[in-house]
């Protein structure tokens, strides 16, 4: 028996389909066959839609604003690691002269590298201001060894004063130049203001004021003094050295 279907379903929206056995099934018009006689209807609810501009712009801006954060978070990191490495940097150097200067003045002789013309006095120690003179034994990766002449001064430079050490052998009252001498080391190249001061034992027996010229050439001082300030680490630390005090080294 089979049921009469209306000419184009209910308000034209059903088709009859045999089965092949006789009954004629109804579906609606765009229901699609599921392979095993059954036919499913999809739902508009079900059907996938594309992305609105509002969704996509708004993706964009977000995923701006996080690459945007992710590479200043790099750049601050990076920034303080620099500053990090720069400060690091500075205060290795600063301890660096500031112990090649305390070695080499509580290394200081009294041996004499120079004799005034007027009163013949041995000279064995100059403190200026600005320069410091002295002999003391130079170890052997910076030259030769033995007693050398060493002179720390405030020199001019290409980019402007820096403070520097040279080094030339010592003889009894007078110096030797050597032809492969090396140039002035420089010590703080990038130098603001550098001063020296010296200190000994006053008349008094007790320890005298701080000067800044050392008069008694033919003596060391008991102290001194190096004040240094740089471009790139400001104000260093005050250095005070004590010279020995050995009056039977002294060679004329």
């Amino acid at each position: 028996m089979s049921a009469r279907v209306p000419k184009g379903g209910v308000g034209g929206r059903f088709v009859g389909i045999s089965r092949g056995d006789g009954i004629i099934g109804v579906q609606p018009v765009g229901a699609r066959q599921r392979g095993d006689g059954l036919t499913g209807v999809k739902s508009v609810s079900a059907r996938q839609r594309g992305f609105t501009l509002i969704e996509i712009l708004l993706a964009t801006t977000l995923l701006a604003a996080g690459l945007a954060l992710g590479f200043a978070t790099l750049r601050a990191a990076t920034a303080t690691v620099d500053r990090g490495e720069a400060l690091a940097d500075r205060t290795e150097r600063m301890r660096a002269v500031e112990g090649f200067l305390r070695r080499r003045l509580s290394s200081a002789t009294p041996i004499a590298f120079a004799i005034e013309e007027d009163s013949g006095r041995m000279v064995r120690f100059i403190g200026e201001p600005d320069r410091i003179r002295f002999v003391a034994d130079l170890p052997d990766y910076l030259g030769r060894g033995g007693p050398h002449l060493h002179d720390v001064a405030v020199i001019d430079g290409d980019a402007g004063p820096l403070l520097a050490v040279s080094f030339s052998m010592a003889i009894a009252g007078g110096t030797i130049e050597d032809r492969n001498a090396r140039p002035p080391e420089p010590l703080v190249p990038d130098l603001v203001e550098a001063r020296f001061r010296y200190r000994g034992i006053g008349e008094d027996g007790l320890l005298g004021e701080w000067d800044d010229r050392w008069e008694q050439v033919d003596t060391l001082p008991l102290q001194v003094s190096v004040e240094l300030s740089s471009r790139s680490g400001g104000a260093w630390p005050p250095l005070v050295v004590m010279l020995p005090q050995r009056m039977g080294g002294m060679v004329p």
